[in-house]
């Protein structure tokens, strides 16, 4: 089952991978935006710096990996190593087979919207596995650690020196492009690892509480927890429900709830992580 589970990680970080080496040599370099990454720093520093820009991306990239090793772990470490030499080979191919490619869009905004929208979907299958295609995402998910902080937002913070950096040889239309792909690539980063898997957090004041628990139990086939409230205005008790449901259950219930009691006091709550801890044996 172990050997089945790792193959199956295999197979899913190698597929995000090759999205993300698709959306940098079809759309970022045609385009020359700078959108938050290692390979855009290196295009930036290949002006200034007698080295190719893959010599560049591979020097910050061993330099990160041995940051992620040291403040993540092993784990995270070995996963990014393979993706790190994965995503090279895997442009080297785009090359060899599209020498001198240029822009499918011929318009750089067109670019960056393709080319955010690839690497967020392709590093939505890497972070969630505790992988990272190298370079600036090892400082996202860093910040994201210890920092607790949206790996959308870390992934933009880190990036916007990297978009800044291209004032420094390209003209502003360019520069204002690669900052606002580095902003919302990181928003849509954020979309593709939390967006998809959302839950709602649904409260529940009833006169018609048992109707409610009952069609949560049994017609939705979710949980529920029950517990007392107090008002503060007249101390009155009461019993509040409170579930936890994905957006088709959610939908069903405030139909059902409208139904049955049209005064009903709801409150939601986003929810995008739900954890179990369960309790450690004591010791004899």
């Amino acid at each position: 089952m172990k050997f089945r589970n790792a193959i199956k990680e295999f197979i899913i970080i190698t597929f995000g991978t090759v999205v993300i080496a698709t959306g940098v040599h079809f759309f970022m370099l045609p385009s020359q935006v700078s959108i938050g990454s290692s390979t855009a720093l290196a295009m930036v520093l290949s002006n200034y710096i007698p080295l190719s820009v893959s010599v560049i991306a591979l020097i910050i990239n061993a330099l990160l990996l041995i940051l992620g090793f040291l403040l993540i772990g092993p784990e995270f470490g070995a996963k990014t190593v393979y993706c790190s030499l994965l995503l090279p080979v895997v442009m080297g191919i785009y090359e060899w087979i599209f020498p001198n490619f240029q822009s499918i869009t011929q318009e750089p905004i067109l670019d960056v919207t393709c080319h955010i929208l690839l690497v967020g979907v392709g590093l939505s299958f890497l972070f969630p596995r505790n992988a990272s295609s190298g370079g600036l995402d090892i400082v996202a998910k860093i910040m994201n650690k210890y920092l607790k902080m949206d790996l959308g937002k870390a992934m933009a913070y880190s990036g916007m020196a990297v978009a800044l950096s291209s004032a420094l040889c390209y003209d502003s239309k360019t520069v204002v492009l690669s900052v606002l792909g580095t902003y919302f690539g990181g928003l849509i980063l954020d979309h593709f690892i939390f967006g998809v898997n959302i839950k709602r957090r649904v409260c529940v004041i009833s006169k018609e509480l048992d109707n409610i628990v009952d069609f949560v139990l049994h017609d939705l086939h979710s949980g529920a927890t029950l517990g007392e409230i107090i008002g503060a205005y007249d101390r009155t008790p009461n019993m509040e429900m409170v579930t936890i449901v994905d957006k088709n259950e959610y939908r069903k219930l405030m139909d059902f709830i409208h139904k049955v009691d049209p005064k009903a006091f709801v409150t939601v709550y986003a929810v995008s992580d739900m954890r179990y801890q369960p309790k450690k044996k004591q010791q004899p």
